[in-house]
């Protein structure tokens, strides 16, 4: 029976994020903190998925409690280790997802799958899967066009964005995009950016756009 479209839109922090405009039709899912100020009732959920920005949260260096959060694998680890802290922020907490795709395993270390599967893989992964969008639309993944690793939260959180570790990282993150838009070949993938020239094999079911939409 065909139920309509339902469309999600997830928002990243690269630094064409700006092509995401307010009012766009859709749920919203944000990458931690979002890069511009976006109102709760805009908002279904931030994604998280490293220890570092539990630990910031923890020490009161971030604050992300304006927000619904879905947690991934090192969050829900870090909340089974800290009660307190849990019960602070378990209001907050519309679900754990812990999934990681077999195809985030590279290197045949299932210990490393979780460090390769970010926090944009998991927001639309999430998105696909648990929310069941049939058309999810990227903002802000820059990494998927250029060699630029530089995000939002690396104003909040230091990160190394040395040539070497954004080398690769990035070519730990871009086969992940090519496996998942394959995993849902009936969702449609819209990726925004500043030009089109993507850096991944991608299939029919992958647009991309230069104009914001």
């Amino acid at each position: 029976m065909y139920m309509g479209k339902y469309r999600v839109n997830v928002l990243g922090n690269g630094d064409n994020a700006g092509m995401f405009e307010r009012g766009t039709p859709g749920k919203l899912l944000v990458c931690n903190m979002p890069p511009f100020e976006i109102p709760r009732k805009e908002v279904w959920a931030t994604c998280m998925v490293d220890f570092k920005m539990m630990k910031a949260l923890q020490e009161g260096h971030i604050k992300l409690d304006m927000y619904d959060w879905v947690l991934g694998t090192r969050p829900r680890m870090w909340m089974e280790q800290s009660g307190t802290f849990y019960m602070k922020y378990s209001h907050l907490i519309k679900g754990f997802y812990q999934h990681v795709p077999e195809y985030a395993n590279l290197t045949g270390d299932p210990r490393m799958a979780a460090t390769n599967f970010n926090c944009g893989h998991m927001a639309v992964h999430y998105a696909c899967a648990k929310m069941k969008a049939t058309e999810v639309h990227l903002y802000g993944f820059d990494t998927i066009f250029d060699m630029n690793a530089e995000s939002f939260t690396d104003l909040l959180l230091e990160s190394d964005r040395g040539t070497g570790n954004t080398v690769r990282l990035i070519d730990n993150w871009r086969p992940i995009w090519t496996n998942m838009f394959k995993e849902f070949p009936n969702v449609t993938f819209h990726l925004y950016h500043s030009h089109d020239k993507i850096k991944i094999p991608v299939g029919d079911n992958v647009k991309i756009h230069t104009k914001k939409g």
